[in-house]
């Protein structure tokens, strides 16, 4: 395994779209052009399956040096009421567009730090967004909730309002690693948000663990992972740290490159935690992702529905998802549109009537192909073209690309398809890569993405 990772440890994208970011074409995209797509796929599935929704509240108090999200760091509570106005006016204008009231089936708050926001404010803000939309019957509500400063409040708010799952980062118990990533965060501050959570009655916990953090070990990892079992969370996403410097800023840049484990040592940690969490009765599912049996998400991996966007892995899908706030992507499924960045500029935008769009990606219908392609893998480790609807023309080309992967025993090449071995589950980024045609059309001249392993 250990010649394996060095092998096949390259920088490479984690896929929650296709194509990638840095691939979009902003020469065929416009704002009216993603408008158009938007509307065709709203007409198409708001009344068979409803849409999804992500709120970025990007506020924090501080900073934390391994996080990749954009946010604004401050202490200054009266930017919550501007900023909620500017995310209803903007879902207004997006209702606007539509023939009909939106029916929500997946509703997330996104960060930044949502339980920065008062509970009173993070309430006005759903009873607005509902104000102009409906309930899907079986819908899901989430929010990831900082355990240091998510209140029993902010957790009996947002259930009142029909939230039913939260996440909580807990990264790491080690207080050399927690100094490092300036994020401590003492176990009690995790185990009393958890048993609040269940005693005003969500139904799925999830905890977030990053392995990877600079001066992390594995004894570190096995601690953490020792904790979280005795808190039993519903779901964990145990994922890899991206280590992008050159994207992220200065916050990354508080410890060496020296500071962080090997990609052996990395691996390594990550199978000792996945070995822990299997003892105790965590699946599997996808990539970085483990659930109870009984939670929805290990439920809908057996029944084929497990999903993949830019809010990760879904217990369900919808073809259409709108990002509100500044910096949230949406996805139409037909094209992607991302909003501006800075909040100041955002706001401007919403108060004068356009939505705040700065680039996207039209998708050409080679492109859908192979998005359904990496979707599958990503989801369910296998995929097929045997339905001509997904054959594409560069299929040759993809498979030549697997053959060494195939030699490595990481996957199975068919005649119509492709089917991840066991052995190769940890590298499913490295096997989505080779049906990336853009990126091997032309490979990035500058650094972008983060190490595979």
């Amino acid at each position: 395994m250990c010649s394996l990772i060095q092998k096949y440890n390259v920088a490479g994208p984690r896929y929650t779209s296709y194509p990638t970011v840095p691939y979009w074409n902003m020469d065929t995209f416009s704002s009216k052009k993603w408008q158009f797509s938007l509307v065709q796929s709203f007409d198409e599935s708001n009344a068979a399956e409803g849409i999804s929704l992500y709120i970025h509240l990007p506020f924090c108090e501080s900073m934390c040096t391994f996080c990749g999200c954009h946010k604004r760091i401050t202490q200054r509570h009266e930017v919550e009421e501007p900023y909620i106005r500017s995310v209803l006016k903007e879902w207004k204008l997006y209702c606007d567009l539509f023939s009909e009231r939106p029916i929500i089936k997946e509703l997330h708050l996104g960060g930044g730090t949502p339980t920065f926001f008062t509970p009173q404010n993070l309430e006005n803000l759903i009873k607005g967004i509902f104000s102009m939309a409906k309930r899907a019957e079986n819908y899901e509500f989430s929010f990831e909730g900082h355990p240091n400063n998510t209140t029993k409040g902010h957790l009996q708010a947002l259930y009142d309002v029909g939230f039913r799952r939260v996440s909580f980062g807990v990264q790491d118990y080690n207080v050399k690693v927690q100094q490092a990533i300036h994020r401590i965060q003492p176990f009690a501050n995790v185990k009393n948000v958890t048993e609040w959570a269940r005693e005003i009655g969500y139904t799925s916990i999830g905890h977030d663990i990053i392995f990877g953090l600079p001066f992390q070990k594995e004894e570190h990892v096995r601690e953490t992972i020792l904790r979280t079992k005795e808190l039993r969370p519903d779901r964990l996403a145990f994922y890899s740290y991206a280590h992008v410097p050159w994207l992220k800023g200065n916050g990354q840049r508080g410890y060496k490159d020296a500071d962080l484990p090997t990609a052996d040592e990395k691996r390594q940690q990550y199978e000792t935690g996945k070995a822990l969490l299997a003892e105790v009765g965590y699946h599997e599912i996808g990539m970085d992702h483990f659930a109870l049996s009984s939670d929805s998400l290990y439920e809908s991996m057996e029944t084929g529905s497990l999903h993949r966007n830019f809010m990760g892995y879904t217990a369900s899908k919808t073809q259409a998802m709108i990002g509100l706030g500044a910096s949230s992507i949406s996805d139409s499924w037909y094209g992607f549109a991302q909003n501006v960045k800075g909040i100041e500029e955002y706001q401007h935008l919403v108060e004068n009537d356009v939505i705040p769009v700065y680039r996207g990606h039209i998708l050409t219908n080679e492109d859908r192909m192979i998005r359904k392609h990496i979707l599958n893998l990503m989801c369910g480790f296998e995929t097929s073209w045997a339905n001509e609807n997904l054959r594409f023309e560069r299929t040759e080309e993809v498979t030549d690309r697997l053959r060494e992967m195939e030699q490595d025993n990481l996957l199975i090449v068919k005649e119509d398809g492709v089917t991840v071995t066991e052995k190769g589950r940890p590298f499913i980024r490295n096997i989505c890569m080779a049906f990336d045609v853009l990126l091997h059309k032309k490979e990035p001249e500058k650094r972008l993405f983060s190490m595979t392993v």
